[in-house]
């Protein structure tokens, strides 16, 4: 009998894990990742999904042997790699996926089972990835959908300006259970994918017109019920948006308003859903100038913009049966001579003027026409986001989406929603407290900030949005702190996170589901 140094020294020799010992892929094999959960009992053998159990009798059972001899237990998230054990599948990723049936954590506001499948198939697959298999197939560890997402999520990185790019993986379902779950949950990671894209990309790549083209490009295979509107300036100047021609005019780039009418519900004449999004290209802060170190981000302060706009190509793609209507005002902001100057009084779409006394708080102005506009469309509700403020990073960071709203019918939508997707909201207040400091300004009806100046700004700011708001079931999502990820959401890259696109797919799902309850 071997002891436990030498049981673990043999079991990662045959799992490759020890140098000059791996097994060598052979050509057109695939990568395999399976889930294991966590063991009722501390330091007890870790349990095989059926997908697992499966693989492990067709390899007689080698792979519970493997997992009995290489390590201490697996723990949630965590990977052990084998190589050898099949020949359709050099390489096995087992990946730890915590307790079993963990459900709806409440301290948490999330289905920890979803997370849990999310962040352990990703960490897996990119695994496989670094061995350069350009194919894996996935255990749906008992949700496809949750397995599809962490899997497609977790491979994208934005690669498209460098030479040397990693190796492509494409992810496949093991086996047949589950099959439509598995679709779903890659169209809803592709989704998120595409706005992480857009937001990742530079600024030069990403100008008003090029977003605008590429979204009209997107939804192209989607014609007979989409139909997409890219207005230029003078159509932009009949509407009387001065707010938004006023950011727009410290830039050489053009400004464009994208109007996109996804025509999914029975009848064309339903009231839609209405998605408005901040599509800033690229913020420099105007005269108001932001510090150069780390304003190179600001190519992402279209998050809002590509969110909305990446959600409606996602329902698209899924055929929701709603109508949703997509509005993105486009522009850079940008100090010319041409552009705001602080103490700068402008119109907006509604009439009220506004006292711009600070350049930098500019997302609010392309907003606040858009909204105006919004109420065009008899819409069944108006949700809007924007990476709108820094203290929506300061008051809640990476952790959830901050939501302002009128109405709690459309807050319990998106919490419920949220709580599938593992993409977080969070409610926050709209108290007449906040309303106060923007409307108590010297030179015009409003102030484009709160007279206190940094307290509470991400609350004055959905403040003023709401002086441009008569609907009843509104809502603000300042994405302002979930715009980019570090290490925090484990199933993503550094970089874009491209938050809470895969929130607001679900939400439409739901309002779909629902179509005619608004109470």
């Amino acid at each position: 009998m071997l002891v436990p140094w030498v049981r673990r020294v043999a079991a990662r020799r045959l799992a490759g894990h020890l140098p000059g010992r791996g097994y060598s892929h052979g050509a057109g094999g695939k990568g395999l990742v399976l889930g294991a959960y966590s063991s009722e009992q501390d330091g007890g053998a870790a349990q095989l999904t059926s997908a697992g159990d499966a693989f492990d009798k067709l390899v007689s059972g080698k792979l519970r042997e493997l997992l009995s001899v290489c390590g201490p237990p697996l723990k949630k998230g965590k990977t052990y790699l084998f190589h050898g054990l099949h020949q359709d599948f050099p390489s096995v990723a087992v990946v730890g996926l915590g307790k079993k049936n963990a459900g709806v954590n409440d301290q948490e506001n999330w289905n920890e089972d979803k997370e849990n499948i999310r962040a352990a198939v990703a960490v897996g697959c990119r695994q496989i990835q670094d061995l350069e298999i350009p194919c894996v197939e996935v255990d749906p560890c008992g949700d496809a959908q949750a397995a599809a997402e962490g899997a497609v999520l977790g491979l994208h990185e934005y690669n498209e300006l460098k030479q040397k790019k990693k190796t492509a993986v494409t992810p496949q379902l093991h086996g047949s259970a589950g099959s439509e779950a598995w679709q779903k949950g890659v169209i809803y990671a592709e989704g998120q994918n595409l706005t992480r894209y857009l937001m990742e990309a530079p600024a030069n790549y990403v100008t008003p017109i090029k977003f605008a083209e590429y979204i009209e490009q997107k939804l192209r295979s989607f014609s007979s019920n989409v139909k997409v509107h890219i207005r230029p300036e003078s159509w932009i100047a009949t509407q009387q948006m001065g707010a938004f021609l006023s950011v727009a005019k410290g830039s050489d780039e053009p400004p464009i308003f994208l109007e996109i009418h996804y025509l999914g519900g029975a009848n064309a004449n339903d009231s839609p859903l209405v998605f408005v999004g901040k599509g800033v290209t690229f913020d420099s802060g105007g005269i108001s100038l932001k510090p150069s170190s780390g304003m190179d981000a600001m190519r992402a302060d279209m998050g809002g913009a590509a969110t909305v706009c990446s959600a409606i190509v996602t329902a698209a793609a899924l055929n929701l049966p709603l109508n949703i209507i997509g509005l993105a005002p486009l522009c850079e902001n940008m100090p010319s001579g041409k552009a705001n100057k602080p103490g700068d009084v402008v119109r907006a779409k509604n009439g009220k003027t506004i006292q711009v006394d600070n350049t930098d708080a500019e997302g609010r102005l392309l907003l606040a026409d858009a909204l105006c506009y919004a109420h065009n469309f008899n819409a069944r509700a108006i949700v809007n986001a924007a990476t709108l403020t820094g203290a929506m990073d300061v008051a809640l960071g990476s952790a959830a989406t901050g939501v302002f709203t009128n109405s709690s019918w459309l807050w319990n939508h998106l919490y419920e929603a949220s709580i599938l997707t593992g993409d977080r909201v969070w409610r926050m207040p709209l108290f007449e407290h906040y309303t106060k400091q923007v409307t108590d300004c010297p030179l015009a009806d409003l102030s484009n900030i709160g007279k206190y100046s940094r307290a509470g700004g991400a609350c004055t700011a959905a403040a003023f949005l709401k002086e441009f708001v008569t609907a009843s079931h509104w809502a603000h999502l300042d994405i302002a702190g979930v715009m980019s990820n570090k290490d925090e959401v484990p199933y993503l890259r550094k970089g874009m996170a491209g938050r809470p696109t895969r929130t607001l797919v679900e939400f439409a799902a739901r309002l779909g589901q629902d179509s005619h309850n608004t109470k």
